[in-house]
Protein backbone atom coordinates (compact mmCIF):
# COMPACT_ATOMS: atom_id res chain seq x y z
CA UNK A 1 0.00 0.00 0.00
CA UNK A 2 1.07 3.52 -0.87
CA UNK A 3 1.36 6.15 1.97
CA UNK A 4 -1.36 8.46 0.36
CA UNK A 5 -4.11 5.58 -0.59
CA UNK A 6 -7.10 7.16 0.32
CA UNK A 7 -6.19 10.70 -0.21
CA UNK A 8 -7.87 12.80 -2.71
CA UNK A 9 -6.48 15.98 -4.18
CA UNK A 10 -8.01 18.24 -6.00
CA UNK A 11 -5.43 20.54 -8.53
CA UNK A 12 -7.18 23.44 -9.76
CA UNK A 13 -3.35 23.90 -11.58
CA UNK A 14 -1.44 24.76 -14.52
CA UNK A 15 1.66 25.33 -15.60
CA UNK A 16 4.66 23.94 -13.80
CA UNK A 17 4.37 24.80 -10.05
CA UNK A 18 1.24 22.70 -8.69
CA UNK A 19 1.64 20.13 -11.25
CA UNK A 20 5.19 19.41 -9.60
CA UNK A 21 3.46 18.92 -6.34
CA UNK A 22 0.27 17.46 -7.18
CA UNK A 23 2.69 14.82 -9.40
CA UNK A 24 4.77 13.65 -6.53
CA UNK A 25 1.17 13.28 -4.54
CA UNK A 26 -0.16 11.08 -7.25
CA UNK A 27 3.68 9.28 -7.25
CA UNK A 28 2.62 8.10 -3.48
CA UNK A 29 -0.78 7.13 -3.98
CA UNK A 30 -2.67 10.24 -4.02
CA UNK A 31 -5.83 9.97 -5.93
CA UNK A 32 -5.29 13.24 -7.77
CA UNK A 33 -8.18 14.77 -9.79
CA UNK A 34 -6.86 17.59 -12.28
CA UNK A 35 -9.08 20.21 -12.75
CA UNK A 36 -8.19 21.75 -16.76
CA UNK A 37 -10.40 24.39 -18.50
CA UNK A 38 -12.38 22.78 -21.77
CA UNK A 39 -9.06 23.82 -24.08
CA UNK A 40 -6.76 21.64 -21.36
CA UNK A 41 -3.46 23.64 -18.74
CA UNK A 42 -1.77 25.99 -21.55
CA UNK A 43 1.56 23.70 -20.10
CA UNK A 44 -0.09 21.02 -22.95
CA UNK A 45 0.83 23.57 -26.05
CA UNK A 46 4.76 24.35 -24.08
CA UNK A 47 6.77 22.23 -26.94
CA UNK A 48 6.27 19.24 -29.14
CA UNK A 49 9.27 17.25 -27.27
CA UNK A 50 7.96 14.05 -25.63
CA UNK A 51 6.54 12.08 -28.93
CA UNK A 52 4.34 15.26 -29.99
CA UNK A 53 3.91 16.17 -26.94
CA UNK A 54 4.71 19.18 -24.06
CA UNK A 55 7.90 17.52 -22.32
CA UNK A 56 6.73 19.86 -19.19
CA UNK A 57 3.02 18.14 -19.17
CA UNK A 58 4.04 14.86 -19.55
CA UNK A 59 6.76 15.35 -17.19
CA UNK A 60 4.13 16.46 -14.37
CA UNK A 61 0.93 14.95 -14.91
CA UNK A 62 1.73 11.46 -14.90
CA UNK A 63 -0.94 9.60 -12.31
CA UNK A 64 -3.57 11.98 -12.54
CA UNK A 65 -7.53 11.80 -13.75
CA UNK A 66 -8.03 15.28 -15.96
CA UNK A 67 -11.51 16.82 -15.49
CA UNK A 68 -12.70 18.93 -17.54
CA UNK A 69 -14.24 21.98 -15.50
CA UNK A 70 -15.80 25.11 -16.99
CA UNK A 71 -15.83 27.33 -13.99
CA UNK A 72 -17.33 30.26 -16.09
CA UNK A 73 -20.52 28.46 -15.93
CA UNK A 74 -23.03 28.05 -12.64
CA UNK A 75 -22.74 24.25 -13.90
CA UNK A 76 -18.73 24.36 -13.92
CA UNK A 77 -18.38 26.01 -10.61
CA UNK A 78 -21.24 23.23 -8.90
CA UNK A 79 -19.16 20.19 -10.04
CA UNK A 80 -16.20 22.12 -8.86
CA UNK A 81 -17.83 22.14 -5.32
CA UNK A 82 -18.99 18.65 -4.82
CA UNK A 83 -15.42 17.33 -5.82
CA UNK A 84 -13.61 19.78 -3.19
CA UNK A 85 -16.34 18.19 -0.55
CA UNK A 86 -15.00 15.02 -0.89
CA UNK A 87 -11.64 15.88 -1.00
CA UNK A 88 -8.52 15.96 1.52
CA UNK A 89 -6.64 18.33 -0.12
CA UNK A 90 -7.21 21.48 -2.81
CA UNK A 91 -4.17 22.66 -4.84
CA UNK A 92 -4.26 25.71 -6.94
CA UNK A 93 -2.10 28.02 -8.50
CA UNK A 94 -4.72 30.49 -10.88
CA UNK A 95 -3.68 33.97 -10.92
CA UNK A 96 -4.51 35.98 -7.65
CA UNK A 97 -8.05 36.50 -6.50
CA UNK A 98 -9.28 34.18 -9.49
CA UNK A 99 -10.55 31.42 -7.39
CA UNK A 100 -12.34 34.38 -4.69
CA UNK A 101 -14.25 35.31 -7.38
CA UNK A 102 -15.58 32.06 -8.56
CA UNK A 103 -17.20 31.52 -4.97
CA UNK A 104 -14.27 30.13 -3.49
CA UNK A 105 -13.07 31.73 -1.29
CA UNK A 106 -10.77 29.88 1.49
CA UNK A 107 -11.79 31.51 4.31
CA UNK A 108 -15.54 30.17 3.20
CA UNK A 109 -14.10 26.56 2.23
CA UNK A 110 -12.19 25.90 5.77
CA UNK A 111 -15.02 27.02 7.42
CA UNK A 112 -17.48 24.63 5.20
CA UNK A 113 -15.22 21.49 4.88
CA UNK A 114 -12.74 21.76 8.31
CA UNK A 115 -10.85 19.28 7.54
CA UNK A 116 -10.17 20.24 4.19
CA UNK A 117 -6.58 21.18 3.05
CA UNK A 118 -6.33 23.98 1.28
CA UNK A 119 -2.97 24.94 -0.57
CA UNK A 120 -2.81 28.58 -2.43
CA UNK A 121 0.25 28.94 -4.27
CA UNK A 122 0.76 32.65 -5.63
CA UNK A 123 3.52 35.19 -6.84
CA UNK A 124 4.01 37.15 -4.24
CA UNK A 125 1.37 36.00 -1.54
CA UNK A 126 -1.55 37.95 -0.57
CA UNK A 127 -0.81 41.07 0.79
CA UNK A 128 1.46 44.12 -0.40
CA UNK A 129 2.26 45.94 -3.76
CA UNK A 130 2.73 43.04 -5.79
CA UNK A 131 0.15 40.97 -4.59
CA UNK A 132 -2.23 41.09 -7.69
CA UNK A 133 0.91 40.69 -10.12
CA UNK A 134 0.93 37.91 -12.81
CA UNK A 135 4.32 35.81 -11.79
CA UNK A 136 6.08 33.52 -13.92
CA UNK A 137 9.49 31.48 -13.03
CA UNK A 138 12.10 33.91 -15.00
CA UNK A 139 9.96 37.08 -13.76
CA UNK A 140 10.80 35.89 -10.03
CA UNK A 141 14.19 34.96 -11.16
CA UNK A 142 14.71 38.41 -11.74
CA UNK A 143 12.28 40.05 -9.17
CA UNK A 144 14.38 38.31 -6.31
CA UNK A 145 17.82 38.79 -7.36
CA UNK A 146 18.57 34.88 -8.45
CA UNK A 147 19.82 36.64 -12.08
CA UNK A 148 21.85 38.72 -10.64
CA UNK A 149 24.39 36.29 -9.34
CA UNK A 150 23.74 33.90 -12.11
CA UNK A 151 25.70 33.72 -14.84
CA UNK A 152 29.35 35.27 -15.82
CA UNK A 153 30.79 38.96 -15.56
CA UNK A 154 28.75 40.23 -19.08
CA UNK A 155 25.44 39.90 -17.50
CA UNK A 156 23.16 38.48 -15.70
CA UNK A 157 21.38 34.53 -16.82
CA UNK A 158 18.53 32.67 -15.73
CA UNK A 159 19.37 29.28 -14.29
CA UNK A 160 19.06 26.92 -17.21
CA UNK A 161 15.62 25.18 -16.17
CA UNK A 162 12.00 26.33 -14.10
CA UNK A 163 13.94 26.76 -10.78
CA UNK A 164 11.26 29.05 -8.98
CA UNK A 165 8.62 26.77 -10.37
CA UNK A 166 10.53 23.45 -8.84
CA UNK A 167 11.03 24.83 -5.99
CA UNK A 168 7.82 26.28 -5.31
CA UNK A 169 6.14 22.87 -5.91
CA UNK A 170 8.50 21.21 -3.50
CA UNK A 171 7.96 23.25 -0.46
CA UNK A 172 3.89 23.00 -1.11
CA UNK A 173 4.35 19.03 -1.04
CA UNK A 174 6.63 19.21 1.79
CA UNK A 175 4.09 21.85 3.54
CA UNK A 176 0.70 19.67 2.44
CA UNK A 177 2.38 16.31 3.92
CA UNK A 178 3.04 18.14 6.81
CA UNK A 179 -0.65 19.45 7.13
CA UNK A 180 -1.86 15.87 6.16
CA UNK A 181 0.06 14.40 9.30
CA UNK A 182 -1.06 17.22 11.58
CA UNK A 183 -4.89 16.87 10.55
CA UNK A 184 -4.03 13.52 11.78
CA UNK A 185 -3.10 14.12 14.85
CA UNK A 186 -5.58 17.26 15.27
CA UNK A 187 -8.81 16.28 13.03
CA UNK A 188 -8.25 20.17 11.16
CA UNK A 189 -7.11 20.78 8.21
CA UNK A 190 -5.12 23.81 7.14
CA UNK A 191 -4.84 27.14 5.19
CA UNK A 192 -1.58 27.06 3.45
CA UNK A 193 0.04 30.02 1.38
CA UNK A 194 3.29 30.15 -0.40
CA UNK A 195 4.78 32.51 -2.25
CA UNK A 196 7.09 32.05 -5.32
CA UNK A 197 8.82 35.27 -4.19
CA UNK A 198 9.52 33.74 -0.76
CA UNK A 199 10.45 30.23 -1.69
CA UNK A 200 13.39 31.89 -4.00
CA UNK A 201 14.30 34.72 -0.87
CA UNK A 202 14.17 31.95 1.70
CA UNK A 203 17.03 30.12 -0.93
CA UNK A 204 18.50 33.24 -1.58
CA UNK A 205 19.57 33.54 2.24
CA UNK A 206 23.53 33.01 2.17
CA UNK A 207 24.06 35.47 -0.84
CA UNK A 208 21.63 38.34 0.78
CA UNK A 209 23.05 38.10 4.08
CA UNK A 210 26.63 38.30 2.41
CA UNK A 211 25.42 41.28 0.47
CA UNK A 212 24.29 42.88 3.85
CA UNK A 213 27.48 42.55 4.99
CA UNK A 214 29.24 44.74 2.55
CA UNK A 215 30.56 41.49 0.31
CA UNK A 216 27.71 41.22 -2.44
CA UNK A 217 28.03 38.25 -4.59
CA UNK A 218 30.05 38.15 -8.15
CA UNK A 219 28.87 36.59 -11.13
CA UNK A 220 31.75 33.86 -11.90
CA UNK A 221 30.36 31.26 -13.73
CA UNK A 222 31.17 28.06 -12.83
CA UNK A 223 33.49 28.74 -9.93
CA UNK A 224 33.21 30.21 -5.74
CA UNK A 225 33.11 32.94 -4.77
CA UNK A 226 34.80 32.37 -1.41
CA UNK A 227 36.44 29.03 -1.99
CA UNK A 228 39.80 28.32 -4.77
CA UNK A 229 40.21 26.45 -6.73
CA UNK A 230 37.00 25.84 -7.30
CA UNK A 231 36.20 25.75 -10.94
CA UNK A 232 36.46 24.36 -14.68
CA UNK A 233 39.69 23.68 -16.21
CA UNK A 234 40.63 22.50 -19.62
CA UNK A 235 42.62 19.33 -20.28
CA UNK A 236 44.72 18.61 -23.16
CA UNK A 237 42.40 16.99 -25.17
CA UNK A 238 39.26 19.64 -24.36
CA UNK A 239 36.96 18.12 -22.02
CA UNK A 240 35.86 20.70 -19.15
CA UNK A 241 36.75 19.08 -15.91
CA UNK A 242 35.07 20.96 -12.88
CA UNK A 243 37.58 20.40 -9.11
CA UNK A 244 36.60 21.31 -5.76
CA UNK A 245 38.95 21.53 -3.00
CA UNK A 246 37.69 22.31 -0.06
CA UNK A 247 39.76 22.17 2.78
CA UNK A 248 44.07 22.81 3.43
CA UNK A 249 44.30 18.91 3.73
CA UNK A 250 42.92 18.44 -0.02
CA UNK A 251 45.30 21.81 -1.56
CA UNK A 252 47.80 19.78 -0.27
CA UNK A 253 47.06 16.50 -1.66
CA UNK A 254 46.11 18.17 -5.18
CA UNK A 255 49.46 19.78 -5.49
CA UNK A 256 51.59 17.03 -4.17
CA UNK A 257 49.38 14.06 -6.32
CA UNK A 258 47.86 15.83 -9.01
CA UNK A 259 49.53 19.23 -9.61
CA UNK A 260 52.95 17.63 -8.93
CA UNK A 261 53.92 20.94 -7.20
CA UNK A 262 54.18 19.85 -3.57
CA UNK A 263 56.03 23.15 -2.59
CA UNK A 264 53.08 24.78 -3.24
CA UNK A 265 51.19 25.45 0.11
CA UNK A 266 54.24 27.03 1.65
CA UNK A 267 54.13 29.81 -0.59
CA UNK A 268 52.50 32.80 1.27
CA UNK A 269 49.60 33.26 -1.97
CA UNK A 270 48.56 30.36 -2.06
CA UNK A 271 48.85 29.00 2.00
CA UNK A 272 45.13 29.28 3.34
CA UNK A 273 41.71 29.41 1.37
CA UNK A 274 41.55 33.26 2.36
CA UNK A 275 44.81 33.99 0.37
CA UNK A 276 43.87 31.87 -2.58
CA UNK A 277 40.66 33.75 -3.09
CA UNK A 278 42.95 36.65 -2.58
CA UNK A 279 45.44 35.34 -5.35
CA UNK A 280 42.42 33.96 -7.50
CA UNK A 281 44.13 34.49 -10.66
CA UNK A 282 47.45 33.06 -9.70
CA UNK A 283 45.57 30.07 -8.35
CA UNK A 284 43.80 29.25 -11.06
CA UNK A 285 46.40 29.59 -13.42
CA UNK A 286 48.68 26.96 -11.50
CA UNK A 287 46.26 24.33 -11.90
CA UNK A 288 44.57 25.43 -15.47
CA UNK A 289 48.68 25.47 -16.88
CA UNK A 290 48.56 22.02 -15.02
CA UNK A 291 45.38 20.40 -16.56
CA UNK A 292 45.95 21.62 -20.27
CA UNK A 293 49.47 19.07 -20.25
CA UNK A 294 47.33 16.04 -19.60
CA UNK A 295 44.45 14.32 -21.06
CA UNK A 296 40.99 14.11 -19.92
CA UNK A 297 41.74 10.72 -18.70
CA UNK A 298 45.30 10.76 -17.36
CA UNK A 299 43.51 13.61 -15.21
CA UNK A 300 40.80 11.82 -14.47
CA UNK A 301 42.69 8.95 -13.33
CA UNK A 302 44.98 11.52 -11.00
CA UNK A 303 41.82 12.84 -9.28
CA UNK A 304 40.22 9.94 -8.72
CA UNK A 305 43.76 8.09 -6.75
CA UNK A 306 43.74 11.07 -4.58
CA UNK A 307 40.30 11.39 -3.71
CA UNK A 308 39.54 14.66 -4.94
CA UNK A 309 36.21 16.20 -5.53
CA UNK A 310 35.47 16.83 -9.54
CA UNK A 311 32.81 16.64 -12.20
CA UNK A 312 33.03 16.95 -16.05
CA UNK A 313 30.82 19.37 -17.02
CA UNK A 314 28.33 17.65 -19.12
CA UNK A 315 25.22 18.62 -21.85
CA UNK A 316 22.04 17.20 -22.06
CA UNK A 317 23.47 14.87 -24.52
CA UNK A 318 26.09 13.71 -21.70
CA UNK A 319 22.98 13.43 -19.22
CA UNK A 320 21.45 10.87 -21.82
CA UNK A 321 24.10 8.15 -21.42
CA UNK A 322 25.20 9.03 -17.99
CA UNK A 323 25.76 5.61 -16.25
CA UNK A 324 24.05 7.06 -12.83
CA UNK A 325 20.97 8.62 -14.79
CA UNK A 326 17.88 6.14 -13.73
CA UNK A 327 14.89 6.28 -15.75
CA UNK A 328 10.92 5.14 -15.62
CA UNK A 329 8.07 4.35 -18.83
CA UNK A 330 4.96 6.52 -18.47
CA UNK A 331 2.20 5.94 -20.54
CA UNK A 332 1.24 8.81 -22.40
CA UNK A 333 -1.80 9.50 -25.27
CA UNK A 334 1.23 9.15 -27.86
CA UNK A 335 3.13 6.27 -26.36
CA UNK A 336 5.51 5.47 -24.02
CA UNK A 337 8.30 8.10 -22.71
CA UNK A 338 10.79 7.53 -20.53
CA UNK A 339 12.69 10.14 -18.35
CA UNK A 340 14.58 10.58 -14.90
CA UNK A 341 13.19 8.96 -12.35
CA UNK A 342 12.14 10.81 -9.09
CA UNK A 343 14.78 11.06 -6.86
CA UNK A 344 13.53 9.28 -3.55
CA UNK A 345 14.01 5.38 -3.32
CA UNK A 346 12.00 3.87 -1.01
CA UNK A 347 13.66 0.62 -0.04
CA UNK A 348 11.43 -2.09 -0.76
CA UNK A 349 8.48 -0.23 -2.06
CA UNK A 350 8.94 -0.32 -6.08
CA UNK A 351 7.08 2.63 -7.82
CA UNK A 352 4.87 1.94 -10.37
CA UNK A 353 4.13 5.49 -12.45
CA UNK A 354 0.57 6.76 -13.66
CA UNK A 355 -0.38 7.34 -16.66
CA UNK A 356 -0.41 11.04 -18.55
CA UNK A 357 -4.27 11.67 -19.38
CA UNK A 358 -5.51 13.22 -22.42
CA UNK A 359 -7.89 15.87 -21.89
CA UNK A 360 -10.44 14.89 -19.60
CA UNK A 361 -9.79 11.19 -19.52
CA UNK A 362 -8.74 9.45 -16.30
CA UNK A 363 -5.28 8.17 -16.19
CA UNK A 364 -5.98 4.62 -15.03
CA UNK A 365 -8.55 4.19 -17.89
CA UNK A 366 -5.56 5.85 -20.34
CA UNK A 367 -3.43 3.00 -18.98
CA UNK A 368 -5.43 0.44 -19.54
CA UNK A 369 -6.53 1.99 -23.57
CA UNK A 370 -2.42 1.83 -24.19
CA UNK A 371 -1.89 -1.47 -22.62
Amino acid sequence: MLPLEGITVIAVEQAVAAPFCSSRLADAGAHVIKIERPEGDFARGYDAAAKGQSSYFVWLNRGKDSVVVDLATAKGRSELEKLIAGADVLLQNLKPGSMDRLGFARERLRRDYPKLICCTISGYGDTGPYADRKAYDLLIQAESGLASITGGPDGPSRVGLSIVDIATGATAHAAILEALIGRGRSGQGADIRISMFDVMADWLTVPLLNSEAGNPPKRIGLAHPSIAPYGVFTSQDGKAILISIQSEREWRTLCAKVLARPELPDDPRFANMVERVRNRAETDKIVADCFSAMTRNELLERLTAADIAFAEVNSMADLAVHPHLRRIEVDTPNGVVTYPAPAAIVVGDERHYGAVPAVGESASLSHKRRS
